[in-house]
């Protein structure tokens, strides 16, 4: 059934959210990663990463998108990832996940309609809330899927971001120059493209 705005009317769908957004936000575990963490004997913590979600960000940024990543955790594992990436901002230790896209959208000069957020647990209901366009992977908790304007078929470190980034360029018919001119830049083009 479709979502329902004040006053009764029927809220916008998720394509028409997608429409307005310039901004990209993600969560780091059980959205970049599938949310485990493998400790080594001495202590240090790994993360397994899918790389069509780091096209996804190179793609979303080709199409002139703000980029960010807001975690609860502190490890520089995140803020790595960020950085071999080339989001726009990385903000470890966000307890307060509204504030810091609040935040967020204050530095980049865009309203709440712009964004695009995508989490997967509790902690991210808040920056869900504040943004026109909030997403749970597939595998997110029941309560942050009953947030969000929409819910992607991947899970969490499956390549949600890649299905979501499509879904927002395809909304906006930006899809394929965005692909044509990543490609090109890479060394090709398919023979059916030209």
């Amino acid at each position: 059934m479709p979502r329902r705005a004040r006053g009764g009317r029927r809220a916008p769908s998720a394509a028409a959210r997608a429409r307005q957004v310039r901004c990209l936000i993600m969560d780091v575990d059980g959205v970049l990663t599938d949310g485990r963490m493998v400790l080594s004997e001495r202590g240090d913590e790994l993360k397994r990463f899918n790389t069509r979600d780091g096209v996804a960000v190179a793609l979303a940024r080709r199409a002139g998108f703000r980029t960010a990543i807001v975690t609860g955790e502190t490890t520089t594992i995140a803020k790595a990832r960020g950085e071999k990436l080339g989001v726009d901002k990385v903000v470890l230790g966000a307890r307060r996940k509204g504030d810091a896209v609040d935040a967020l959208l204050a530095e980049f000069g865009l309203g709440p309609e712009a964004a695009v957020f995508v989490g997967d647990d509790l902690l991210d209901i808040p920056g869900l809330e504040r943004v026109g366009l909030a997403v749970a992977v597939a595998d997110a908790a029941p309560e942050v899927k009953s947030v969000a304007h929409m819910v992607t078929r991947a899970p969490g470190g499956g390549g949600a971001i890649r299905e979501v980034v499509e879904f927002v360029l395809r909304a906006q018919g930006a899809w394929r120059a965005t692909v044509s001119g990543y490609v090109r830049e890479h060394g090709g083009l398919p023979a059916r493209w030209r």
